[in-house]
């Protein structure tokens, strides 16, 4: 790709992850005791931003944050890792909130209070115009309102960028969003959401590339020229909270470098498996020294 000002943009959300870990999760109308309360920078939008910029990418960002307290939490955070913040725009009320308990096993339940993000809107990215054409790739996501997503979508297209699509929440997207996506970017569960366990069933719905994450198991990676198992590294995991934005924005980043799809997706596996490691999402994202080990 010809040389860009950004490695990555990221439109999408930035949340306050609020986080207790349990022994076990309550049953309805149940009441259990959990760990302290831990409040974490994160959103996945902000998550894949951070991941990549921890890196060493060239990371900008697109979204919204609220005026409350938390929202200047999320705004230092995403400085303090040198993202460029200079169109994540403030908007009066609440912030994005993300509720996560953690089980023993590292596994996470969440619930996502939108705040702020959800007033990101089509205009915003008009207005941001410039800032697609600077950039390699664009990575996207659902915790942002669709027409937002399609619009940049749309614009990353325009510049001549490579467009990352995280399916994540799940969620029904037009077939015009689909064929944008190079790759698409799913998980076992949201590739059922969409109809298929496999790649070739993604692929038929459009896209140009695939990639499906496995957890420990890895990934797979397909596009027109065949599928390739990618492995993971074999860890202990402490939280999984934010892994899978630890592997899309290790992605996004390796892919705006020149890495062919299959490259960039065994370097991310590395990346996710070493988030996995440390508890909270941005907190346990690694820098390169950390996957030296």
């Amino acid at each position: 790709m010809p040389d860009k000002t950004y490695d990555v943009l990221v439109v999408g959300s930035v949340n306050a992850d609020l986080v207790v870990r349990v022994d076990r999760r309550p049953a309805a109308g149940e009441t259990v005791l959990g760990s302290d309360l831990a409040t974490y920078p994160g959103g996945k939008g902000a998550n894949q931003a951070v991941a990549a910029a921890r890196l060493g990418g060239r990371v900008a960002f697109l979204g919204r944050a609220g005026t409350d307290g938390q929202g200047d939490f999320l705004r230092e955070a995403l400085r303090g890792d040198g993202v460029d913040i200079a169109h994540l725009i403030t908007t009066p009320g609440p912030s994005g909130v993300a509720l996560i308990t953690v089980g023993p096993e590292g596994d996470n339940s969440i619930i996502v209070s939108p705040g702020a993000n959800g007033r990101v809107t089509a205009e915003d990215v008009t207005a941001a115009g410039p800032l697609f054409a600077a950039a390699s790739v664009v990575s996207l996501q659902l915790e942002v309102p669709l027409d937002a997503v399609l619009a940049a979508a749309r614009a990353a297209e325009g510049a001549g960028a490579r467009v990352v699509f995280n399916l994540s929440p799940p969620a029904a997207v037009p077939d015009e969003l689909l064929a944008l996506c190079d790759p698409l970017v799913v998980n076992e569960h949201e590739a059922a959401f969409l109809g298929a366990s496999d790649p070739a069933g993604l692929l038929a719905r459009g896209p140009r590339s695939v990639v499906i994450t496995k957890g420990a198991d890895g990934a797979v990676v397909a596009d027109g020229d065949g599928v390739i198992e990618v492995p993971s590294p074999r860890v202990e995991a402490v939280d999984t909270t934010g892994a899978g934005d630890a592997f899309t924005g290790a992605l996004s980043w390796r892919l705006a470098r020149g890495d062919d799809l299959a490259e960039a997706a065994r370097f991310a596996a590395r990346v996710g498996a070493a988030a996995v490691r440390v508890a909270g999402a941005q907190s346990s994202f690694p820098r390169p020294a950390d996957l030296e080990d």
